[in-house]
């Protein structure tokens, strides 16, 4: 394993084209964490400070962030409004059979035009979005309060920020390896682990150390389940017919279809998160102005999330459904059951057409439900651990660690076929 390992690496080295890629990808991050450094003006660290502690939704918006919120930076924003929008064009695809040909059917043209859509909608976003929290810390005495336009210009450049950000997610997936989004949020959950670490050993206690152990099991857990469920797949066997061409007979060979347990990978995670966040951040908002009606209901909302029952349950929810609906989006029964007949294979038992693409679709479901299931126990452990030990940063930390580890795979899996596509 170790051997296999060096021997990878050695041929990163020596590849031009994928050691210029990951070049790409690490001088982008660079740049990402040199703008996570640069505060919004007027910022009382103190306030900052005071109003972080012990703020489970602030230190999960500050990962969506990749670390840019907990100084107020000009990136405080990080990738949400983009991801937020992504989820709009994905709910969009169900009631619009136009968008949903446009992101399967149409191949590569079809889905860089989706995305485009999804970049559009971001901006609006990011501009409603900045303006809501800017305001929010304003009356917190966070940031001192300006005029209307040192108020709209902060806005400007905070939402100029995240979508800045985004194009450098995009350049990523274009010109780098991996996902670009998803490794802006890893690259800031990383760039946590330093402090996250002097906290725990300056604050370490040794009458706690049983406390320090669960939470490693629980994060070995964590690692090990996303591992699992990540990699296993089930693989449906597939017969080629033999045709006979002159002398020469062709087919006949038997391969196999592989369907994921998790079809979905880390999106879901990401989906439900920025679903519990946003409404978080607009009804906080909205719990702050003084006006009679609506003040009250949104601060009722608000504690309602609030409630560490209610949230795990709305979490785990989400995770299930989006579980569900992004291998419903990405993965189409009827498109592989046609190419599987055009190419003249066939399951054994199974008739081509309607009959094969109900098979595959209820081996998906099966398989899809035992993902769901798992991912969303997974994403709500950390939360039973909090409610147990009442820490909570051990919500936030294995939440980090969710999309870390599932990042971590699919980065590894992306290096490993260019490194197979350039030995062949």
């Amino acid at each position: 394993m170790i051997e296999g390992f060096f021997n990878k690496l050695r041929l990163i080295i020596k590849d031009s084209t994928l050691r210029k890629r990951l070049l790409f990808v690490v001088f982008a991050l660079v740049i990402f964490r040199a703008l996570a450094a640069i505060p919004i003006p007027g910022v009382d660290i103190v306030q900052l400070e005071n109003f972080f502690a012990n703020n489970q939704f602030l230190g999960l918006l500050n990962i969506f962030s990749g670390g840019g919120l907990s100084n107020l930076s000009i990136v405080m924003l990080g990738v949400g409004p983009y991801i937020t929008a992504s989820i709009i064009m994905q709910l969009l695809t169900i009631m619009s059979p136009k968008l949903k040909a446009l992101y399967q059917e149409e191949g590569e043209a079809g889905r860089k035009r989706f995305s485009q859509y999804s970049r559009l909608i971001a901006i609006p976003l990011a501009l409603v979005q900045g303006f809501s929290f800017y305001i929010l810390l304003q009356r917190q005495g966070i940031v001192a309060d300006v005029d209307i336009f040192n108020t709209a210009v902060n806005v400007i450049v905070i939402a100029a920020g995240s979508i800045f950000l985004m194009w450098i997610g995009e350049l990523i997936s274009e010109f780098g390896i991996g996902n670009g989004v998803s490794l802006i949020i890893f690259a800031g959950i990383v760039a946590s682990l330093p402090t996250t670490i002097s906290q725990l050993v300056f604050s370490f206690d040794v009458a706690q150390l049983p406390l320090y152990l669960g939470f490693v099991l629980v994060g070995v857990l964590i690692t090990a389940g996303v591992v699992v469920v990540t990699e296993a797949e089930r693989p449906i066997p597939i017969t080629y017919a033999r045709r006979v061409r002159g002398m020469k007979v062709y087919g006949g060979i038997s391969t196999y279809l592989p369907i994921r347990v998790n079809q979905a990978g880390v999106i879901p995670i990401i989906f439900a998160l920025s679903i519990l966040l946003f409404p978080q951040m607009v009804f906080t908002f909205l719990a702050n102005l003084n006006i009679s009606v609506v003040s009250p209901v949104s601060s009722a909302i608000v504690s309602g999330l609030s409630n560490q029952l209610v949230y795990a349950i709305i979490y785990f929810l989400l995770v299930f459904l989006f579980t569900y609906f992004y291998t419903a989006v990405t993965f189409d029964p009827d498109s592989i059951s046609k190419n599987l007949q055009k190419s003249g294979a066939f399951i054994p038992g199974v008739r081509p057409g309607v009959m094969t693409s109900e098979y595959i679709a209820k081996i998906l479901t099966r398989l899809t439900l035992v993902g769901a299931l798992f991912l969303g126990a997974i994403a709500v452990l950390p939360l039973g651990m909090q409610a147990i030990t009442g820490i909570t940063a051990l919500a936030i930390g294995g939440t980090a660690l969710l999309i870390a580890v599932s990042v971590v795979l699919d980065l590894v899996k992306k290096i490993d076929a260019q490194i197979a596509m350039r030995e062949y």
